[in-house]
């Protein structure tokens, strides 16, 4: 059939060629727009018919590379001009074993004994292969002449242009690396079985995808770089815990989250601990998780229950970023009550190892994560007793896929169970023990904290000391002989036995003015400081004031804030305040 004749046939067709040559009019159909002429008309060339053309003009003006094998032995057959080009020609006859070793650098002659058995295509995409440089631009530009051939005088000269490349291209001399995308299909070949092989040449496509991966490759060190440097670069060491943590980014293919930790110190002895996860990636996620956890330090100083800490965080979060939640646990540990009093925002649970090696899974309450606003937050408390190891990881250390989230906590508490050592040592036995390597794909961050029990010289250096404040004025003479005794027992210089006993003074004598009822002094000595505190039962707190120098009094915590390295106070959880100091111990 004539192809030009028949698809003259079609509806419109009359009425395009007239426009384009001139000749006659033909209406156009109702509803039909009317079409502007051409203002550069090409002529009109015949095309040949598709019987007119043999399989070897085919195959041969084709850019892609084809091969056609027969028999178990895989004989070559034939080789198109295109295949010639990049591999060089091929002696008829011979096997592909003995001839094409580019067939065995692609992998190729597994598949062609399979496709023989099945009589099913098979595809390998984007293998890579040695091919000869200038023949190799010599095959594509060969692909570009067959398709521009019967085209216009404007074809023609982009075909010219093309020619020119293709002597600027084959200056170039040496083997080169494409790719192909290779179809392996069976085909009956004089009477026996074979296989025509069909390469498509995708290096450009390759080239693109590499590129495209480098430059994830450098968005995720971006990422990566970013993250370590927003994570605290070295832990603080409260004197009562020992602690540890681990950051390990997830695996190349893997984008960078925003898991963070950290460990913020108090006063008075006491520690917060702080771990989340922001529900992200990349640079986005790790530049909220910095904002995030300055604000935790920002709000850890106000001295707050743990609850108001993430309430606060709750709203901070939804204004930084509302399309971005995160999860996190707050937890403070107090070593008078030996307890971790802690708070969730959709975290997962705190564990506790005691000596015995029983775990223990912190309960509820656990409220949503930060940024989805509108909860109250709560507070709840586990005990950390001596010698009892506590955990706070995110999400990478438990989660697999299809796996419930349940069985990789349940798992991690097998894991602790059984782990011993320094909290380093903890944390990397726990990251092995689930499978975490270089290649996980999600990051994860770990926080191991022990409360060591003492024992021997060791013990020596931490000791408490308390007295209930009672009898009204008559309580403050009684308090500083009860501190000069104490500090005077703990074999303290007497210029910081004096500074301690004038600083209770201060802190008592302040408590009896402004407090009520019940009041309580307590001392306690660790290995590096000697720290004071008086709790009453009013929840007003003091402040540093100047004083006026006809004022009678307000230069009580003036005067515990120049002699001593710090001091603070807090509300306590069943109502009133502590009003501390602290002072550093000589080495």
């Amino acid at each position: 059939m004539n192809f030009t004749r028949w698809s003259a046939r079609l509806p419109g067709t009359q009425r395009r060629a007239a426009g384009r040559t001139g000749r006659g009019s033909v209406p156009a159909a109702r509803g039909e727009y009317e079409q502007r002429p051409d203002p550069d008309p090409e002529p009109v060339t015949d095309v040949p018919a598709l019987e007119d053309l043999s399989l070897r003009e085919i195959l041969g003006g084709l850019p892609a590379l084809v091969a056609l094998l027969y028999g178990p032995e895989h004989r070559v057959a034939y080789v198109n001009d295109a295949y010639a080009a990049a591999f060089g020609p091929r002696r008829l006859g011979a096997t592909a074993a003995a001839s094409c070793p580019e067939l065995a650098e692609l992998g190729l002659f597994p598949l062609l004994d399979q496709v023989l058995r099945s009589g099913k295509p098979r595809t390998v995409k984007s293998r890579k292969v040695q091919v000869r440089g200038r023949q190799k631009d010599q095959a594509r530009e060969h692909g570009k002449e067959q398709t521009a051939k019967g085209q216009t005088a404007k074809g023609q000269a982009a075909k010219g242009q093309a020619a020119k490349g293709q002597g600027r291209e084959q200056t170039d001399s040496g083997a080169q690396e494409g790719s192909y995308t290779v179809t392996c299909t069976p085909v009956d070949c004089q009477g026996s079985g074979g296989v025509l092989v069909f390469a498509a040449d995708v290096t450009d496509h390759a080239e693109a995808a590499d590129r495209l991966r480098t430059s994830e490759r450098g968005h995720r060190r971006t990422a990566v770089t970013l993250q370590r440097s927003l994570l605290p670069q070295e832990l603080e060491q409260p004197d009562d815990l020992r602690v540890a943590a681990t950051y390990q980014p997830g695996g190349e293919d893997a984008a960078v989250g925003g898991d963070w930790y950290d460990v913020i110190t108090l006063g008075a002895g006491r520690t917060a601990l702080v771990i989340g996860d922001v529900m992200g990636r990349g640079v986005r996620a790790a530049a909220v998780m910095g904002q995030l956890r300055t604000a935790v330090r920002a709000y850890a100083r106000l001295d707050l229950p743990p609850h108001e800490v993430l309430q606060l965080l709750d709203g901070l979060a939804a204004e930084i970023d509302a399309s971005q939640i995160a999860t996190c646990v707050y937890a403070v540990h107090d070593p008078n009550e030996g307890r971790l009093v802690y708070a969730s925002a959709g975290h997962l649970p705190i564990l506790v190892r005691a000596e015995d090696g029983s775990v223990q899974r912190a309960a509820d309450p656990t409220g949503p994560p930060l940024g989805t606003g509108g909860w109250l937050h709560s507070s709840g408390s586990i005990p950390l007793p001596p010698g009892s190891t506590a955990v706070l990881y995110t999400d990478g250390l438990v989660e697999r896929r299809g796996e419930d989230i349940d069985e990789g906590v349940a798992s991690l508490e097998r894991a602790l169970s059984g782990a011993k050592g320094s909290p380093q040592v903890v944390c990397d036995r726990l990251i092995r023990s689930q499978g975490v390597t270089a290649d996980h794909d999600d990051d994860v961050a770990v926080l191991v904290l022990q409360h060591p029990s003492r024992t021997g010289p060791d013990a020596e250096l931490f000791h408490n000391a308390a007295l209930d404040l009672l009898g009204g004025i008559e309580a403050a003479p009684r308090a500083r002989a009860f501190a000069m005794g104490v500090l005077a027992s703990w074999r303290f210089p007497v210029e910081l036995r004096d500074l301690g006993v004038l600083a209770t003074s201060e802190l008592v004598a302040n408590s009896l003015q402004h407090g009520t009822p019940p009041m309580r002094l307590r001392l306690r000595r660790t290995d590096r400081r000697l720290i004071i505190e008086v709790t009453d039962g009013d929840d007003h707190l003091p402040r540093r004031r100047r004083a006026e120098p006809a004022d009678e009094a307000g230069r009580g915590i003036s005067i515990v804030a120049t002699i001593a390295s710090s001091w603070g106070s807090r509300r306590t959880p069943g109502g009133g305040k502590a009003v501390w100091c602290e002072f550093a111990l000589p080495h």
